[in-house]
């Protein structure tokens, strides 16, 4: 009876986005962590219940709208805060997206109250699902370690954003350049020779728009000639660089509001 009422459901996977070692999804009744460590930061959010662990030998808990993040190598465990278990969603980080200087700071406030953090989190999550949205997932990414960074670290005038018009535009100029290709986060910002994050950072203020959403919107373009000179969605999808037919449906029904086979009768 007691295996019966302990629920435990699991999802993971290795994204081809840099940085990510793993996604874990899980929901836990009444599975609890015996001490352990991971060689990878550890970024939670719980979704449904809480979760209160053990870090550093101090005690410390999940509410909804926290994100807490574990440093590798500290020893943690976990278990159920509420009678119903929890739900929780994780990633794990190696170190080229969090250095070991701030293995310290997350060991004295692992916990973090910051609910655009919460939302950036959960949005990254969402993409990392999704094959075929590795540029969206790792501008989310690298936008949610530089935000990681400024809880754990004072800033400096140095780390505040500016504006910069001209490096935008060349972010804008290889993305129509590789609107089919696509081009990777880390690849264009050694073209431009930026900081990931500041390139991320400059084109949404310069556009209005993320690097991502910005892409999506030429292929969707290219994808509504297409389908109005009679194309089929699968033939689309292959000649404007989606990853397959449903990647394209989910993007056109997003910016067109009906999917394109639907889009392709329309045509008179």
């Amino acid at each position: 009876m007691a295996a019966a009422r302990d629920r435990q459901e699991v999802s993971a996977w290795r994204p081809s986005v840099p940085g990510v070692t793993e996604v874990f999804h899980a929901h836990f009744t009444e599975y609890a962590y015996p001490m352990h460590v991971h060689e990878a930061w550890t970024l939670l959010i719980v979704d449904d219940g809480a979760v209160r662990y053990d870090l550093d030998r101090h005690e410390h808990g999940t509410p909804h709208d926290t994100v807490s993040l574990l440093p590798p190598h500290v020893p943690h465990n976990g278990s159920p805060a509420t009678p119903h278990g929890f739900r929780k969603r994780v990633l794990y980080l190696d170190g080229t997206r969090l250095g070991d200087d701030l293995i310290g700071p997350a060991v004295d406030s692992p916990d973090l109250r910051d609910p655009v953090l919460r939302l950036r989190v959960g949005q990254l999550h969402a993409a990392l699902a999704q094959v075929g949205d590795e540029l969206e997932a790792d501008s989310r990414l690298t936008l949610i370690g530089d935000r990681l960074r400024a809880h754990l670290r004072p800033r400096t005038p140095a780390d505040i954003p500016r504006r910069d018009p001209a490096l935008a535009r060349r972010l804008r100029e290889l993305l129509d350049e590789r609107v089919v290709q696509g081009i990777a986060l880390d690849e264009a910002a050694g073209l431009v020779q930026a900081h990931p994050a500041h390139l991320v950072r400059s084109f949404s203020s310069a556009y209005g728009i993320a690097p991502h959403q910005y892409l999506m919107s030429r292929r969707v373009d290219r994808a509504r000639r297409l389908l109005l000179e009679g194309w089929s969605p699968a033939d689309v999808a292959a000649a404007t660089g989606f990853y397959d037919q449903s990647h394209l449906t989910r993007h056109f029904r997003k910016l067109v509001g009906v999917p394109p086979g639907r889009y392709r009768s329309s045509s008179r």
